[in-house]
């Protein structure tokens, strides 16, 4: 049954499951509900409280609340995951990935390859914790008899979201959708990034092999020697899409006695990936280690389907993958398509040739760990607790870690599954000279990984090897190598694949490095020495511009000099205007800040490709030293002639089009109709955003796509959590939903979400609603 009510008639759970009144449920869903309950509060923006007895009732509450905000993205995920958005939408059409964007076709045959190969059977088949827990099982089924409760009582006809409302590809989920799931969601760093070279197997032989980026994040962990009042804090700032399948879902989670964690959970997970309980606090950036490897298979002469290891041929595995397309007109046809398979993994289509071809090895290809994982460390103590959880069961798929304790404790570490290959391994055995994918000889079976003896699986490097850091001050990563977690203290032994050291750092790791300088001698405006809650978030959120603290003075001597500069085709362009413009500018990327994306411009330009054959090779003045890594590059080069060339070509687009010099982030950048603040990480912005094409013809980006997504500050006190939030594309992506752009408005205006974490504070909403569902 299910009883909503407002804050006057919020209980405890256990009453509720007393008082509450008798609904028959819909035979379809029936059996499954009969074991479920769970009440599901909601607090300002919507957010929902969900509070159960054991974990199946936790998954039944935390499904049903995400179906009423979110079922027509997850049903379109699930068509994705099955490998049946061709038989909906076409072939060409472009699937639903926001990460890796193929066709409908290619992302078919990928997923219907992995069904075939049976992974996810085997693991499910493995006990803990190689395979799933009886908590984690639990959580999983009733999260999906949760989702498919809402579907039933609601009905495909009568759902709210028009996206998917009276569609004939909506229908009840299933457990093997969910562990799906959670299985690609592990292979986001790997084999989900190859769709197109997967599904291509012996197809394109001439193209090479293109993988999609995963995305990134920002992330500190403040510990007592940095903060104001000795508290351990945190600063979570993931940089998720704004679209699809791949959003944060906010959430609190509670079992009395149990578990008691809210933060951040992705589309279709039931568990918090980033978050915090009343103690720890937790938070990941993507990892700069390599997660798989390629290796490059040594043809059998004549048969281009056998490779050599150790001089024996070895044939390579065939699956016939078959996938139903529909065309415009409405019939259906059956595509199949073969694919190859190695010991090593898939065989790519990129790069095969009558003598080589290329298999991919991926470290998390049967890796569901990490689901465990996240629920052990939920309801970890302190950092040693948290720790352990990682060690305990080696899963975290593609991410950093980093963590503070309410005892003023932080930590970094990679705890992510990296294949084992070492600095020696990794010399003698490549295979062809990739600067950012490690390619080994597959030839020889002393190429293979090797093993150590505190890994829980073989082939991957276990805890010992690991980059990690514990600090009383900070650590911090913004999706750059280890080594400088912390300046005070580089990291620097640890193998090769994990990140390099002593290289050039992105602008983005440096003004988030030089942000916690200032916090920490007081320098930045924001009062005292040392960090509070307050100060923490008005860092993060300060749209500083790092590019153009670095350059701009030497723009404006450049201007002083040069009033009229030459565009690419050689046109005069007077830039006095533009000078002007940009002088003025506050430095910022506020909603009103002036000339920003005038700058914007110019310094994408300046990074962009050149049709000068003689240019210098840097346009910074001071080249990068790594003995001075946070202060080096800098300095503009005014005698590079791209430095000229890139303001006139500038401003001529902009006087061309007729669109001001002084043109505002406000202005330019929306997410629906909400303009929205923040610039780009290549300038050096830290809370950054991304729009995906360049500055129109009619003064705007197209719609911002991905960048900081849910941003999260936490002060972990002994009276308990003090935490900020901010969904920055709000709660449900139902247009008709109250919670579709409510959260969007507040980060435009530079708000955020004061959390509501203990029972008092929730009781304490006045509008709470609560929905009680019974048997």
């Amino acid at each position: 049954m299910i009883v909503t009510c407002a804050r006057r008639l919020a209980v405890p759970l256990v009453t509720a499951l007393v008082g509450a009144l008798l609904v028959v449920a819909p035979a379809p869903v029936r059996a499954a509900a009969d074991r479920y309950s769970a009440d599901i509060r909601r607090t300002e923006y919507g957010l929902p409280h969900i509070l159960a007895k054991d974990h199946g009732g936790l998954g039944y509450g935390y499904g049903y609340a995400f179906a009423q905000d979110n079922l027509c993205v997850m049903a379109s995920w699930v068509l994705t995951l099955r490998g049946e958005r061709s038989r909906y939408f076409g072939a060409e059409a472009m699937s639903d990935d926001p990460v890796d964007p193929v066709s409908n076709l290619v992302s078919d045959v990928y997923y219907r390859g992995v069904q075939a190969s049976g992974v996810l059977r085997r693991v499910l088949a493995r006990p803990a914790p190689h395979g799933p827990g009886a908590e984690l099982r639990a959580l999983v089924d009733g999260y999906v008899a949760g989702f498919n409760r809402y579907l039933s009582e609601t009905g495909v006809d009568r759902l709210p979201d028009p996206t998917c409302r009276g569609k004939e590809w909506v229908g009840p989920i299933t457990a093997t959708d969910v562990w799906t799931n959670l299985l690609d969601l592990g292979r986001l760093g790997g084999s989900s990034s190859f769709k197109e070279a997967i599904a291509a197997a012996g197809q394109t032989p001439d193209q090479p092999v293109r993988r999609s980026p995963a995305p990134g994040s920002n992330a500190y962990a403040i510990g007592r020697e940095a903060t104001r009042d000795g508290h351990g804090m945190l600063l979570a700032d993931p940089h998720f899409p704004w679209n699809g399948s791949r959003r944060f879902y906010q959430v609190h989670l509670t079992i009395p006695g149990v578990l008691d964690v809210s933060g951040g959970s992705l589309y279709g997970t039931p568990m918090v990936q980033i978050g915090h309980n009343a103690t720890v606090a937790w938070t990941h950036t993507v990892s700069h280690a390599q997660h798989f490897t390629l290796y490059q298979l040594k043809l059998v002469p004549g048969l281009r389907t056998s490779y050599l290891v150790d001089g024996r041929a070895e044939p390579m595995g065939r699956q016939e993958v078959s996938v139903t397309v529909r065309d415009a007109g409405g019939a259906t046809r059956t595509v199949t398509t073969t694919l190859f398979t190695s010991r090593y993994g898939p065989v790519l289509g990129s790069g095969w040739t009558d003598r080589t071809a290329l298999a991919l090895a991926d470290a998390n290809a049967a890796n569901l760990r990490f689901a465990d994982e996240w629920l052990a460390m939920a309801t970890a103590r302190d950092l040693t607790e948290l720790r352990r959880a990682q060690d305990t069961h080696q899963g975290t798929p593609f991410v950093y870690t980093l963590a503070a304790d309410v005892k003023g404790g932080t930590y970094f570490a990679d705890t992510s599954v990296v294949p084992h290959v070492t600095d020696e391994q990794a010399e003698r055995c490549r295979a062809q000279d990739d600067p950012e994918t490690l390619v080994l000889d597959g030839s020889t079976s002393a190429c293979l990984w090797g093993r150590d003896a505190d890994a829980v699986e073989p082939g991957i490097f276990g805890p010992a090897a690991q980059p990690r850091l514990t600090r009383a001050d900070y650590v911090t990563n913004a999706n750059a190598s280890p080594w400088l977690t912390n300046p005070k203290a580089p990291l620097t032994d640890y193998p090769r694949v994990y990140g390099d050291v002593r290289t050039e750092r992105d602008l983005r790791t440096r003004v988030g490095l030089d942000m916690i300088t200032r916090r920490l001698s007081g320098g930045d405006g924001l009062g005292a020495p040392g960090f509070t809650l307050e100060s923490l978030w008005r860092t993060a959120t300060g749209k500083r511009n790092l590019g153009a603290e670095l350059l701009r003075p030497g723009l404006r001597a450049l201007c002083r000099t040069r009033p009229v500069m030459t565009s690419s085709d050689g046109e005069r362009i007077d830039v006095r205007g533009a000078c002007a413009t940009l002088a003025a500018w506050d430095g910022r990327a506020r909603l009103d800040s002036r000339g920003a994306i005038l700058w914007r411009e110019f310094f994408l330009r300046l990074n962009g490709p050149h049709r000068r054959s003689d240019k210098p090779t840097s346009w910074w003045k001071v080249p990068f030293d790594p003995e001075r890594p946070l202060t080096t590059p800098r300095g503009l080069d005014t005698a590079n002639p791209v430095v000229t060339t890139a303001l006139a070509d500038t401003v001529r687009f902009f006087t061309a089009n007729d669109i001001p010099l002084t043109l505002t982030p406000g202005q330019a950048q929306r997410y629906g109709a909400v303009p929205v603040p923040g610039c780009t990480e290549g300038e050096g912005c830290f809370d950054r955003i991304r729009t995906g094409e360049p500055l129109g013809e009619d003064g705007r980006y197209p719609e911002v796509n991905t960048g900081s997504s849910f941003l999260m500050a936490v002060e972990l006190t002994p009276a308990g959590p003090r935490t900020r939030t901010v969904l920055t594309y709000s709660l449900s992506a139902n247009p008709a939903s109250p919670y579709h752009a409510d959260q969007t408005e507040l980060f435009s205006r530079g708000g955020w979400v004061t959390e509501r974490f203990t029972e008092a504070e929730i009781r304490a909403f006045p509008r709470l609603t609560t929905t009680s569902l019974r048997p």
